[in-house]
Order: C-alpha cells, then sequence, then structure tokens
C-alpha cells in the first residue's frame, strides 16, 4: 500500500454497496504472529444497485481458504482487497485469513501491546482482520468465538458460553465494521452495575493490567454520571446487558466507542490523585462520556460514509460539552473551548490543512480526524441549537433516534429534523458543512437619536476547497451596558444572513457599551475596533463571563503584540484590571485563573500575521516573559493571600471546588516564583501530596531555572508509572529556555525510558518541542530537523500518529523567508522518503501546497 499511487475519494460519487449483510460468524485463533480468523457472512443481493460487484476490503491479509456455500472458490486477490463471481441470490461466504498482531506496528486492526491482543478499526481497520465490505454504511449483526490462552476473551456485545480458553460474544445490534473489537490478555476488572431508567441492571467493567487497580475508581464514577446525564438530558438509555471498558498502553487515538466494547488510550481513563492532575481527572471524565454518548451519536446512529464523520463526532463532542459545563463550570468550560478551537481549527481553517466540516474528498480518511471535523462540528450543533431553541432542539433529537435508529444516515438526513419540527428553511445553514474557513464578521457602531446601530459585515476568504464562499447563518448574542455598567439591553441573538445587515436598538437613554458574540456564539474572528478604555470597561463591567474573559484575552494580546513588534511597557490599565479580577472573590476560582493565563506564542504569531506583520518567535517568548514579570510584580501585594486563601484542607477530590481552588493557586504560585527564585515553590514540591500540587511545583522551579533536585527525584518515584513519566520527559522540554528546547528533546530521546514506537511517550517529546514555540522555531532550524528526523523513522511503523504530527507544520508559512526555507527543506526531505506512507504523504503535500 505505501507504494500505490494515492486515490482521491469523492463525495458525489457514493454509491451504496451491492449486497446486505444479513449476519457476521467469526472465529478467532490466537496466536502471536500466526492468529486465524474464520468467517462466516451471510450476504444478500441488494435490488436497487445496478452494479453489484463483490468486492470485499483486505489488507496485509494471507487467504487460506475461502467458499461459497460450501464451494471452494479461488477469488482475484489485490493490495488492497478480492473480488469474486456470486450467486444472485442470498449466499454464504466463508474464509480463512492467517494475520501478524504482533508484527503489527501501525496500531490498525488487531495488534499487540504488552502481550495484550486489543483492536482499533475505525475507520479503516477491519480489512486488517478479514475480508469484509469494510465501509460504515454495511451493517450487521455479529457473532464473535475467541480461542486462546488468555484469562479474559472480551469482544462486543453480550457474553455468551464460555469456558477454558474460549468465549463466545453476541451482539444484537447492528453495527458496521469500524466498530468491532477484540481484547484478550491477563487482565483484572473493576467492577460496579447500574440500573437504567427503566430498571434493567447492567454489568460494568473497567479493564486494567496488574497493579493498576487503583487507578479504576473515579473512570467507572464518571461512566455512571454520564449514563445518568444521558438518560436524564437526551432520554437515551444503554442496551446492553455488560459495559467494558479496557485500558491500553499503545493507542494512536484517545479512546474508541466500540458497541458495548470501549477500548481507551490507557492516559483516558487510569486516573489517582497521586498520579494524575485536576487536569488528567477533567479530560477522562469527557472522555468516557463522549465514548458512552456513541452509543447513540455513532453507534446506534451512524454515518453512511466517511465524509459524514462530523454527524456523529461533531454531535457527540456537542453532548460531551454540555455534560462538562453541567457536572464543572458552564463559563470554563466555554472558555476553555474557545481557547482549543482557536488555537487548532482556526490555524486549520486558514492554512494549507483548510477544508470544511464535511470534506468534499480524501485520499486517506485519518487525516479528517481533525480540529475541523470535531470542534467547529461541535460549534455547528451549538449554532443550531441556538438557532432553533432548546424546546425544538429536544424535539428534533427525539425525532432523529425515532426515525433513524439503526440506520447510516447523512447531514441531509440531520438538518432534516430539525426542518421538520420548526419549519425552517436550513439549506443556507447547510453552507456551515460545505464551505471552509474561518469566517470575518466586521461590526461599526452608530449612535443617532436614542437608537444604537450595529452594523455588520460577515466575508470568509476564498480557499482551495471553498473558492467562492457565501453568506452563512450566524447567531449573533449581544448585550448592551449602560455607563455604569448595568444591562440596559439583556442578551437577544441576532440571526445574519445577508452579507451585510444592520441591527437597530431603540429608545435608549445614552450611547451603550456593545457586548457582541455573548457566550462565543458562532466560530468567527469578530473584527470590533473600539478603544481599550471600552474593552476596560467590558472587563470590569460585562455580566457576561465568556465576553468578560475574551475583553481581558483581547487587551492582553493587543499589549503583547505591541511589546513585541516595538519593545513596549506593558499596559498598566489591563494589569490593572487583572489586578481588579484577582480581588473579586465572588468570581469562581478556576475562572480567575483562566483570566491569568494570557494568550500564548502560537496565538500571538497567528495574530501578528493576521494583522500583516511577520511574527517573530524571538520576540514573542521575550513579550510573554516580560508581561508575565510585570504581572507578578504588579500584584505581589496579593499574591501570597490568594496562595493561601486557595490551599486544601481535607482529603483530595478532583471536582470543580477544589480544581478551581488548585488552578487559581497554581497560577499565584508561578507568579510568587518569579520574585522569590522558587522558595515557595519548592516548599509546595516538598509538601505535595497529589500529583497536580507536585507537578505545578516542579514546573514552577524547571521555568526559574531550578529543579534538577526535584526533577530526579520525581523521577527516582515515578519510574515505574509510564504515565506519569510521560509527564516527565514532556515538562522538560516544555519549561526548557528556547535556545535549550532542542537540546532537551534531543537528549530526551536518547533517554532509556524514552520508547517512541509508543505513541503517547512520542506525542510527550515532540508534542512538547511542538508546543515550545520559540525553541522549536528556533533561527538555526534545527528544531525542524529534529522533528522531521524522527518523522521519517515513525512513518516505517507507525503512518497514523506521523501524518498528525506533521500538522505541527501547517502554519509554516507564517513565518520570515529564512524560516520558510529551513521549513521547507523539511518538509521536503519528508515528502522524499523512499516507500513513505499514504498517510503522511497526503499531509506533507498539503502543507506543501502540493
Amino acid at each position: 500500500m505505501r507504494n500505490a499511487a494515492p486515490e482521491t475519494i469523492h463525495l458525489q460519487d457514493y454509491t451504496p454497496f451491492g449486497f446486505f449483510v444479513d449476519s457476521v460468524e467469526l472465529t478467532f485463533d490466537l496466536a502471536p504472529s500466526a492468529t486465524r480468523v474464520t468467517a462466516r457472512i451471510s450476504f444478500r443481493p441488494n435490488p436497487e444497485v445496478p452494479d453489484r460487484t463483490f468486492f470485499l476490503h483486505g489488507e496485509n491479509l494471507k487467504l487460506i481458504s475461502a467458499r461459497i456455500d460450501g464451494t471452494t472458490v479461488t477469488p482475484d486477490i489485490t493490495d488492497t482487497g478480492l473480488t469474486c463471481a456470486v450467486p444472485d441470490a442470498p449466499f454464504v461466504w466463508q474464509s480463512v485469513v492467517k494475520i501478524d498482531p504482533q508484527g503489527n506496528t501501525a496500531l490498525e486492526g488487531l495488534y499487540m501491546s504488552n502481550g495484550m491482543y486489543c483492536t482499533q478499526c475505525e475507520a479503516e481497520g477491519f480489512r486488517k482482520i478479514t475480508y469484509y465490505p469494510d465501509r460504515p454504511d454495511v451493517m450487521s449483526v455479529f457473532t464473535v468465538h475467541i480461542n486462546g490462552p488468555h484469562p479474559v476473551l472480551l469482544s462486543n456485545g453480550n457474553p455468551g458460553d464460555a469456558g477454558d480458553g474460549t468465549a463466545t460474544w453476541h451482539d444484537p445490534w447492528p453495527k458496521p465494521a469500524y466498530l468491532f473489537a477484540l481484547v484478550a490478555g491477563d487482565l483484572i476488572a473493576h467492577s460496579d452495575q447500574f440500573t437504567t431508567c427503566s430498571g434493567r441492571d447492567v454489568a460494568l467493567n473497567l479493564w486494567v493490567r496488574p497493579g493498576d487497580e487503583h487507578k479504576c475508581a473515579f473512570g467507572m464514577e464518571a461512566l455512571k454520571k454520564s449514563m445518568v446525564w444521558d438518560e436524564q438530558t437526551y432520554g437515551r438509555e444503554y442496551d446492553l446487558d455488560v459495559f467494558n471498558i479496557v485500558a491500553v498502553d499503545d493507542f494512536n487515538m484517545g479512546a474508541m466507542e466500540n458497541k458495548g466494547l470501549n477500548v481507551f488510550n490507557s492516559s483516558a481513563v487510569l486516573a489517582s490523585p497521586e498520579t494524575s492532575t485536576d487536569g488528567n481527572f477533567e479530560r477522562i471524565e469527557a472522555i468516557i462520556a463522549h465514548e458512552y454518548f456513541h452509543n447513540w451519536t455513532g453507534n446506534r446512529i451512524t454515518c453512511r460514509d466517511w465524509f459524514q464523520l462530523c454527524l456523529k463526532e461533531g454531535l457527540t463532542v456537542f453532548r460531551d460539552s454540555e455534560f462538562t459545563s453541567d457536572m464543572r463550570s458552564a463559563p470554563v468550560k466555554r472558555i476553555s473551548d474557545v481557547i482549543d478551537l482557536r488555537g487548532r481549527q482556526f490555524a486549520e481553517d486558514n492554512g494549507p490543512l483548510s477544508h470544511p466540516v464535511r470534506p468534499a474528498s480524501f485520499q486517506e480518511i485519518n487525516n479528517f480526524y481533525t480540529a475541523t471535523v470535531y470542534e467547529k462540528g461541535a460549534e455547528v450543533i451549538g449554532m443550531l441549537k441556538r438557532l432553533v431553541g432548546d424546546q425544538a432542539y429536544g424535539q428534533a433529537l427525539d425525532l432523529y433516534f425515532a426515525r433513524h435508529d439503526g440506520q447510516a444516515c447523512t447531514i441531509e438526513d440531520w438538518l432534516a429534523v430539525f426542518t421538520d419540527v420548526t419549519g425552517r428553511d436550513l439549506s443556507q445553514f447547510k453552507r456551515w458543512y460545505s464551505q471552509a474557513g474561518t469566517p470575518r464578521l466586521k461590526v461599526k457602531e452608530v449612535w443617532k437619536d436614542g437608537t444604537f446601530t450595529l452594523a455588520f459585515t460577515q466575508s470568509t476568504r476564498p480557499s482551495a476547497t471553498t473558492p467562492d464562499p457565501a453568506p452563512l447563518v450566524i447567531p449573533i448574542e449581544v448585550g448592551l451596558l449602560g455607563a455604569n455598567g448595568d444591562e440596559v439591553q439583556k442578551t437577544q441573538m441576532l440571526e445574519m444572513t445577508q452579507t451585510s445587515q444592520s441591527f437597530h436598538f431603540e429608545g435608549l437613554a445614552a450611547r451603550p457599551v456593545a457586548s457582541i458574540l455573548r457566550g462565543f456564539s458562532a466560530p468567527v474572528i469578530l473584527e470590533y475596533d473600539i478603544s481599550n478604555d471600552q474593552r476596560a470597561f467590558l472587563l470590569a463591567h460585562d455580566t457576561d463571563p465568556f465576553n468578560r474573559w475574551e475583553a481581558a484575552s483581547v487587551l492582553a494580546r493587543t499589549t503583547l503584540m505591541d511589546m513585541a513588534i516595538n519593545a513596549t511597557a506593558p499596559d498598566s490599565a489591563w494589569l490593572d484590571g487583572i489586578l481588579a479580577v484577582l480581588r473579586d472573590e465572588t468570581l469562581d476560582p478556576a475562572y480567575r485563573a483562566l483570566m491569568l493565563a494570557i494568550p500564548g506564542q502560537s496565538e500571538l504569531a497567528a495574530a501578528l500575521h493576521e494583522a500583516g506583520k511577520t511574527p517573530d518567535p524571538d520576540a514573542i517568548w521575550t513579550a510573554r516573559e516580560a508581561l508575565k514579570q510585570a504581572m507578578a510584580v504588579h500584584a505581589q501585594d496579593l499574591t501570597p493571600r490568594l496562595a493561601a486563601q486557595n490551599q486544601i484542607d481535607g482529603a483530595y477530590a478532583p471536582d470543580a471546588e477544589q480544581s478551581g481552588k488548585r488552578a487559581l493557586a497554581g497560577a499565584v504560585l508561578a507568579m510568587i516564583t518569579r520574585l522569590d527564585g522558587g522558595t515557595a515553590a519548592a516548599a509546595q514540591y516538598a509538601r505535595a501530596d497529589n500529583m497536580t500540587l507536585q507537578l505545578s511545583a516542579l514546573s514552577c522551579l524547571l521555568s526559574a531555572g531550578k529543579g534538577q533536585t526535584e526533577l530526579a527525584a520525581f523521577r527516582a518515584q515515578w519510574q515505574g508509572d509510564r504515565l506519569v513519566m510521560d509527564k516527565w520527559f514532556g515538562l522538560q522540554v516544555m519549561q526548557a529556555e528556547p535556545d535549550r528546547a532542542v537540546e532537551v528533546a534531543r537528549a530526551l530521546t536518547q533517554d532509556k525510558a524514552f520508547n517512541w514506537k509508543n505513541p503517547n511517550r512520542f506525542r510527550a517529546v515532540f508534542g512538547a518541542l511542538a508546543a515550545n514555540h520559540a525553541g522549536f522555531h528556533n533561527a538555526n532550524g534545527s528544531g525542524y530537523q529534529l522533528l522531521a528526523d524522527w518523522l521519517i523513522r515513525l512513518d516505517a511503523i507507525n503512518p497514523q500518529t506521523t501524518a498528525r504530527m506533521c500538522a505541527v507544520f501547517q502554519t509554516w508559512r507564517r513565518y520570515d523567508t529564512s524560516r520558510q526555507a529551513l521549513l521547507s527543506d523539511q518538509l521536503t526531505r519528508i515528502a522524499d522518503t523512499p516507500d513513505l506512507s499514504r498517510d503522511t504523504n497526503e499531509m506533507i503535500n498539503r502543507i506543501r501546497g502540493i
């Protein structure tokens, strides 16, 4: 497959499969390098499809035998699958293939991880297990028999007969092959039970390797919370007798929603106070919810083809965001989501990897598990809910589940239920799915005779996939504030449908201050030219938590851009505004901590590029350091009290209240460290009884150029815990001075604990290097070369992880000509690598603009 010419697949070319699959029966005889898979599949011709070529996908399979209705056949086999003459009537296909799980380093299909068999079939991994129509619109009932010398043998659905070294599983719900799962190994279950709203008992198991049992309790509680929330919020009840989760160390993604048998990257499910930070706990809670919610939005109703990926992922991301907002702080969750959206998706939307939420074509579907499909896809769901209202949204979802249960659907099916419930014409709204790029929303104010007018203009830059963008439907939530900070107009949603459109607010006694795009009601770039004094007013008085934070963020970004370009001093008005927020004890500590988080280096580089300036990574780093130092000095009379107020008495809990306090205390500790040289951080490290306090203290010490004793102690304490050691690797690269970041990363790749074949460990080092913006963009190009060296090496064994890591190069044209030349050299070197994978080839060529 590596040498095959890339084939572009187009949405418009979709045709249904020529056969229905009534049932699938698989038997696995497990052996590390010679697993035999016996398939018995009942096919039936689809009379609606005139061209019924019998083609089954298959890659890296050794066919032992094939039969149709008991008669041996000799199919035509290629690198991608087989074809065979078949009856024009129902028939049974039987095949035996041999596969090599131990040699499967790509971690797709059936592979081994530390002696455990496990699978990853989304998007196209099942074709590496047996010959099958590996496409999401082919759904069938599966029965699986597993034979192997392992105490635990798991697959989808409900358990059937089991004996010594054998187990049978039956999934009564039709599913596509990408949802197939199998796990076999020496595992221990953390078990519990859940009673559904209709009174059915469901057995819950979280399976882990021996030694990880103490890290299961939080994940299990998160699962039960998710099940309750989905019943209460969406009316969705679980539908099997058992729900299994398995923790796997070697996994390309976060987790996989296989029906009844979720497979999780161990980092996304295992947690304990001693080994996991508050951020880890929140992430685990969200991912468990996300994968569980897929049971209905992804499994019971799946996507017709991979172009519809946003149908299941965008909706499920939106649902898990709602869940986290209910479990924790809704404003903090919303702000965090927008920071992530702007940092990852806006860069994608405005660069060479730009594509619509529903792409029109692709070469390798693995490359479209992107922030656009997931996060922007979720924003589109959020806009739709705002436009139709909560009640209509609920009615439309009920209709969606009732109408399409057991089907493979499209965006058209999804939008149709909203049209049927509300009577709205959503043809213009549908453009959000087909147009790439981030819309720019310009606004001008007019005040005359008691009428305040907001005049909006929308535009989207043309791109290769959207050469002629049309106006979108944009929900704009707006509030108006009086001179004393009181609201004179509560939040109102304005629905923009034209290129230019004005909205009037009449009967006002005085000119108000507008709070525009409240709650970040649409994923757009707001171009609103108001003074810093007005932004400072919004920072002090805006009643919308998001826009209050946004005012602080824009002021900080403006200040930092000026400092980076002109080496000016920090803006004292912004410093005063932040100090006022810190003093406001009515605000959630987590919210105040977010206020202290100034714009990141990559965000500033993007803003400078947007403003027509060439970003200088070194100048950006220097400006941020100067502003953080100014913040520390400006708040030095307050920070010791804040640190003391936000200490936790009593047992650790990863809940919103305690996590918020630790977040604020950690942000304050970073400020204190800048003035005391690390004394307070060293004291915190010495007394820390949880990973959040330990890691935040160590981070502060390293940022101050100290902490080598603590770093060595950290390793000695945690060298036996693979997930904590990922933190040890990543933190050193993240906190390295820019001129040392590449050197630190290179040294860590030589460490005996650096297992580059493990995706988590690889990302710990090189994800951190890419995030150390000034370090990665060292003017000598060493960061680019080091990453390219390792991507070329990794591509030979794991194309999927390699291709996704290539995305760090997508902003290469932002920088000066010297850096662009160095980046171009490395992109060319990767592209010219002999036998480069299809995944990486597509990504690199898109980034290069080829």
